[in-house]
């Protein structure tokens, strides 16, 4: 684990706020050392941007954490194009009894994924270096998660062929989510979307509320 040697990396208004630790709950650990882990690396190691330090908790890792209640607590879950590992790693951490599979084409970010799973002790990540449809035919998921990737087509044609028949994809989205809804409506009923909505989810008082899509893959 993680150790908390700077615990003022940030002026990060919810640094220190007991309420975000309360939310975690068990997963508390694994996702603070995240933090820490983001603020000591991650703009050196070009992962996130400098302006990012101080809202990391808020925009970041609880607007991660806020599509883990549409999530499966057991199975197997892919985050594509984890990146900095938002929110792949912060699945991983409050779903720990699913597999997370983190998918991320470039090289030094699967690096990056791969440090941070074993600091962290996360036994149930597995990094793969590929994109999506690499991976068409060989890997199959209860569920799938996807932030700022692309827009809900490419999503659609990437992540259904991933899913078992009743899975799901879970997309964390902005405030035009409906309009992308309805731009892929052609793309929906190719790759066998049977059902789409968005949902709005709140995670602490004073965070702005995630905006997630989820969409159903019709039964065989």
């Amino acid at each position: 684990m993680v150790a908390d040697t700077h615990p003022d990396l940030t002026d990060d208004p919810w640094q220190g706020d007991p309420r975000v630790e309360a939310y975690f709950g068990t997963a508390w650990p694994a996702v603070r050392g995240f933090h820490l882990l983001l603020a000591q690396e991650g703009v050196l190691r070009g992962l996130i941007g400098p302006r990012e330090l101080d809202r990391l908790w808020s925009r970041h890792l609880l607007n991660s954490a806020a599509v883990v209640q549409f999530l499966p607590e057991t199975g197997r879950i892919i985050d594509l194009g984890s990146g900095a590992g938002l929110p792949g790693i912060v699945v991983a951490a409050m779903r720990p009894d699913a597999e997370v599979v983190l998918l991320e084409p470039m090289e030094r970010r699967t690096d990056w994924l791969s440090e941070v799973a074993e600091l962290l002790s996360l036994d149930n990540v597995v990094v793969r270096r590929a994109r999506a449809e690499d991976v068409h035919g060989e890997l199959t998921a209860d569920a799938v998660t996807a932030r700022a990737v692309a827009a809900l087509d490419k999503l659609y044609a990437w992540s259904m062929p991933l899913l078992r028949p009743g899975g799901v994809l879970v997309a964390l989205k902005g405030g035009r989510a409906e309009e992308e809804i309805q731009a892929a409506l052609k793309a929906a009923r190719k790759q066998r979307v049977e059902a789409v909505e968005v949902l709005v989810a709140p995670t602490i008082p004073g965070v702005d509320e995630t905006r997630v899509v989820r969409a159903v893959r019709k039964p065989a």
